[in-house]
């Protein structure tokens, strides 16, 4: 007789699910995006997998422990706050047409989580009427078990997944980028009195619109033979060196590029080469950006038409 066999998954690919009114955040439209790429859209109630909204927790405020000193005069003083992993809690139900396809549908979403313990985290997309969208770095804990209850697991079945997120804050998955680039130089006579524009030496502002810190990525493009990043209100700063003996390269030439990443710490040359000994250790401080704004400096050294500093970031928030 022929050989009957599952068919094979392949999830839908809405751009972006409906949305549906969920505890701690309200309407929104989940995605869960695991480590191969694959997008499981997790509020769409016509499919064959949807997450339940009644039982959802862990979306709102990070968790934080506190360390205090006692007080002499009685009650404490607040010492350190740490933030603490995050848990997220996740009911989902699924189903299938028959008892084939609810095995199969069954299957590949507990792959899709449980990869992410071997592949790398995956991520939850939550995405809001307006079209914003935070996501935040899952890796499966447990709960990919079916309830056990007469007529589950035939052509239904649901789990209460458990998420483990090693940062507990919510990413924009919007990049914000700051430009600033060194104009062409002009003659101050020729053809009428002119002043070319300058914007990458000297001061300027950086808005940081989330809820806490974040730690930037900085490209510089030459021409440059030294650069200073200073947070003008605390004082901190880093210079980078691409003269320094260490890495044996002198100054960039127009169009050459560094990459300086503040956590981890990470300088790349162009071609991946490491630079982190350009930096100027042990004074260099590799500073974040408080939410609001930051006044900053930048100061290229040997600067020219084409010199330019690339700032990037991803701004990070508390709650879903």
């Amino acid at each position: 007789m022929p050989l009957i066999t599952a068919p094979v998954l392949t999830p839908p690919q809405p751009e972006t699910p409906p949305p549906v009114d969920l505890p701690e955040i309200g309407y929104a439209s989940i995605t869960y995006v695991d480590p191969a790429g694959t997008r499981w859209p997790m509020t769409d109630l016509a499919a064959d997998w949807y997450a339940l909204a009644e039982g959802v927790s862990g979306l709102g405020a990070a968790p934080y422990t506190l360390t205090s000193d006692p007080h002499p005069r009685g009650g404490a003083r607040l010492r350190h706050v740490q933030p603490q992993p995050r848990t997220i809690v996740w009911p989902v139900l699924v189903k299938g047409a028959d008892h084939l396809a609810f095995t199969a549908n069954w299957r590949a979403l507990a792959r899709a989580f449980t990869r992410t313990l071997r592949d790398g985290p995956g991520l939850l997309e939550v995405a809001r009427p307006d079209g914003t969208r935070r996501t935040i770095a899952v890796h499966y804990q447990d709960g990919w078990d079916g309830r056990g209850r007469v007529a589950t697991g035939i052509t239904w079945d649901s789990a209460v997944v458990t998420l483990w997120c090693e940062d507990p804050y919510w990413v924009d998955a919007e990049t914000v980028m700051v430009h600033r680039e060194q104009g062409s130089g002009e003659d101050f006579l020729q053809p009428y009195p002119s002043v070319s524009s300058s914007q990458v030496l000297g001061a300027t502002t950086v808005t940081n619109p989330g809820d806490v810190v974040v730690w930037p990525a900085w490209t510089i493009t030459g021409p440059a033979s030294l650069v200073t990043f200073t947070r003008t209100d605390t004082g901190e700063s880093f210079v980078l060196d691409p003269n320094d003996p260490s890495i044996g390269h002198g100054s960039l030439l127009p169009g050459q590029q560094v990459t300086v990443r503040t956590d981890p710490p990470q300088v790349r040359y162009q071609n991946g080469d490491n630079w982190v000994g350009a930096l100027n250790w042990p004074d260099a401080t590799l500073w974040g950006l408080d939410p609001g704004d930051t006044p900053v400096t930048f100061q290229l050294d040997g600067s020219g038409p084409g010199s330019a500093v690339d700032l990037t970031f991803n701004p990070r928030y508390e709650t879903a």
